[in-house]
């Protein structure tokens, strides 16, 4: 879908120590696997004219703040503005390191490179806690030859930081705010999806569509507006594009078979029954 032009989503959600990082970044998880799919797809599309280009990128959102895990040097101090095209539908990070992709052993090499860099500390629960969500951003933009038709899409894997109760983390200053952090953006998360689901009739126009998502708003059935609350988190700011009815997104839900976690997978299962339900409209393609 992000090659043929659509801008996507795949999350990784769950709580802490259920298998998000392994799914999303291991040596057969979602990034390597989509790369590869991505890489395989653009090859046969040759044979229609077809040549891309694809850049990524790889940032976290930690305590709130955009962090970029490609640089030398991760700093909180760093001006990281996420700023939103409404016209081209297209989302950039200020001062981001931006690398041309041009094959498989480059992603691996980033990757690596990024995983080494990541927020990630022992909790009561984890002993290898991911303290941000990491957001792997691809962006494709194809030019056919032989028709002169152009097609730019955006892929997001997103390896969400875990689901934690407070009474279950550790109790130092550093962990209960990034454990207070991380509940509110996946709170965050969850209002917005559930206000996509109540927006689910409308069928605005795309002029109406850029409008919207410039007040953070999206019309529902008989002209009511339905407020999508974006801002109220970095992680659904930055992916704003690739959550409404412009996108498709994909998320896996990670449950811990250990008794202990009984509580946090219940939660985990009645947030993916929420998602499973929340319809965004049709995807229109980003050209």
């Amino acid at each position: 879908s992000a090659v043929d032009g659509f801008n996507v989503c795949i999350f990784a959600y769950g709580q802490t120590g259920s298998g998000k990082t392994y799914t999303m970044s291991s040596e057969d998880g979602m990034i390597p696997r989509a790369l590869c799919m991505i890489y395989s797809t653009s090859k046969e599309l040759e044979d229609r004219g077809w040549t891309y280009t694809m850049q990524g990128s790889f940032v976290e959102v930690y305590n709130e703040k955009v962090r970029d895990l490609l640089t030398d040097e991760i700093s909180d101090t760093a001006d990281h503005e996420i700023h939103h095209d409404m016209a081209k539908l297209e989302t950039t990070v200020t001062n981001t390191t931006t690398l041309s992709l041009d094959n498989q052993a480059q992603v691996e090499s980033i990757l690596a490179k990024a995983m080494s860099r990541r927020s990630v500390a022992a909790t009561k629960a984890n002993e290898h806690s991911s303290r941000s969500h990491s957001v792997f951003i691809l962006k494709l933009t194809g030019h056919n030859s032989i028709t002169g038709e152009k097609s730019k899409g955006t892929l997001n894997l997103v390896d969400l930081a875990g689901s934690e109760r407070i009474k279950n983390a550790q109790t130092s200053e550093d962990r209960l705010r990034e454990t207070q952090s991380i509940n509110k953006s996946l709170s965050c998360l969850g209002d917005v999806i559930g206000a996509l689901g109540q927006a689910q009739g409308s069928t605005p126009s795309n002029s109406d569509t850029r409008s919207s998502l410039t007040s953070g708003r999206n019309s529902s059935t008989g002209g009511a507006m339905a407020y999508i609350p974006y801002r109220n988190s970095r992680l659904t700011y930055l992916l704003q594009f690739s959550l409404g009815g412009n996108s498709k997104t994909l998320m896996f839900v990670m449950v811990a078979p250990e008794k202990k976690c009984l509580g946090e997978t219940l939660t985990s299962l009645r947030f993916a029954e929420k998602v499973s339900k929340t319809k965004i409209g049709v995807a229109r393609k980003s050209r």
